[in-house]
């Protein structure tokens, strides 16, 4: 404060004509600190490549390895990757072109993830409408985005409506014998598709500032920058299992999906529902010895509060986005889960998931939880009203920029 009074005294004195809103009372050293060294977060990533290509090569390394699991049901890389194939091939022949949103509208499942994948790979934008949600939102989606096609199931069928199935050529996963169960297993060609990084990897609708739902793109390249990241700042393995339990209308599920099967991870799908009841979501990280797992921090609290949370003995990594983490479930997750990191994460759905990171130490003794600083090459900056950036310790508005910023329409 006294370094900030004196560079104004100083600026007026320069220049005492100037309205004070204009004068720069930043020290050279604190402005090139809050600019430019808190932003060095250049990093390499496979920019070129697209989210299922990534796939397609831990497909290769490891086929018979289990990528997904829900309930009794149990699917390889291999098995994954040729259904969505399959599906993939008849989502092309149905005119899916790069950049083009297709609706899906399916409770979580295998089928779910195939849908997801397959959507990837015939090159469109994968629209994701949850079943849970009422009939007028999911119209709203709809009639805005305006999708040609729609991939769903019973549970889809009926959250949808007649009316709107009527405006959409729709794709029923739960076909008896499916058009595309003869199509060709093989990988379709990008290059032949005319699809690179920087076309669509999916449009998540947010209620937006306003209230009004609108629609945040995010590219192929921003996601797996986005992706690259986690995986260098916290190092998931082939043995460790994931948990997917977010609903898919939302960002955080695109990094339970894609980070899991990019990695040669294990993927297990909570049963419907199930992202709302603690007490089934410990008996199922304890059956199925998931390492790591997804909350926000509301539903942290209940979670730690749960009966047998401390027999959660296989959970490596308690990752928190979407509210304010406070710091009595910090140090409650300490106490109740000693073993376990845990991992704080900021982000808007436009800028790819998340642009800020904070990993809480082994000790933890303070009053607020950070947000963390700016992931790989991602800027974030601090500024007021008139875009310039604020001293340290003040208040001012979070502008982003970097490899996973792009705008909502």
């Amino acid at each position: 404060m006294q370094h900030a009074l004196a560079q104004l005294a100083d600026a007026l004195e320069r220049a005492p004509n100037t309205p004070v809103r204009e004068l720069d009372i930043l020290p050279a050293d604190e402005r090139a600190y809050l600019l430019e060294e808190l932003n060095r977060t250049a990093a390499p990533y496979p920019s070129a490549k697209c989210i299922h290509e990534l796939f397609e090569a831990e497909v290769r390394k490891a086929p018979d390895a289990v990528a997904v699991v829900c309930a009794d049901a149990r699917l390889s890389y291999g098995e994954l990757n040729a259904r969505a194939n399959r599906l993939a091939h008849h989502l092309i022949g149905l005119g899916v072109r790069p950049d083009q949103p297709v609706a899906i509208c399916l409770e979580r499942s295998v089928a779910m993830v195939v849908g997801v994948l397959a959507i990837l790979k015939a090159g469109g934008a994968y629209l994701p409408l949850d079943p849970a949600y009422p009939c007028a939102r999911l119209r709203q989606v709809l009639d805005d985005a305006a999708p040609r096609l729609l991939v769903c199931d019973a549970a889809g069928r009926a959250a949808l409506g007649a009316e709107a199935l009527a405006d959409v050529s729709v794709v029923d996963l739960e076909t008896a014998t499916p058009a595309w169960a003869n199509l060709p297993a093989s990988d379709p060609d990008p290059r032949a598709l005319g699809l690179t990084s920087r076309h669509l990897a999916y449009v998540i609708y947010t209620s937006g500032s306003t209230g009004a739902p609108k629609g945040a793109q995010n590219e192929h390249r921003a996601i797996i920058n986005r992706l690259i990241w986690m995986q260098r700042a916290y190092g998931l393995k082939a043995t460790d299992v994931v948990m997917q339990k977010t609903p898919f209308g939302f960002d955080v599920s695109a990094w339970e999906f894609f980070w899991t099967l990019l990695e040669g991870a294990t993927l297990v799908l909570a049963p419907p529902g199930a992202h709302k009841d603690p007490d089934a979501l410990v008996d199922l990280i304890i059956s199925q010895r998931i390492t790591t797992v997804h909350f926000v921090p509301s539903m942290l609290v209940s979670f730690l509060d749960a009966k047998g949370v401390e027999h959660c003995r296989s959970l490596r990594r308690l990752v928190c986005s979407g509210e304010a983490l406070a710091a009595a479930s910090v140090h409650k997750a300490r106490r109740v889960l000693p073993w376990t990191g845990l991992h704080n994460l900021y982000g808007p759905t436009e800028a790819a998931i998340d642009v800020t990171a904070w990993s809480c130490p082994d000790e933890f003794d303070g009053s607020v939880v950070p947000i963390g600083r700016p992931i790989a090459n991602t800027r974030v900056y601090l500024l007021d009203g008139h875009g310039a950036p604020v001293p340290l310790g003040a208040v001012g508005e979070i502008y982003i920029g970097g490899a996973g910023s792009r705008a909502a329409t």
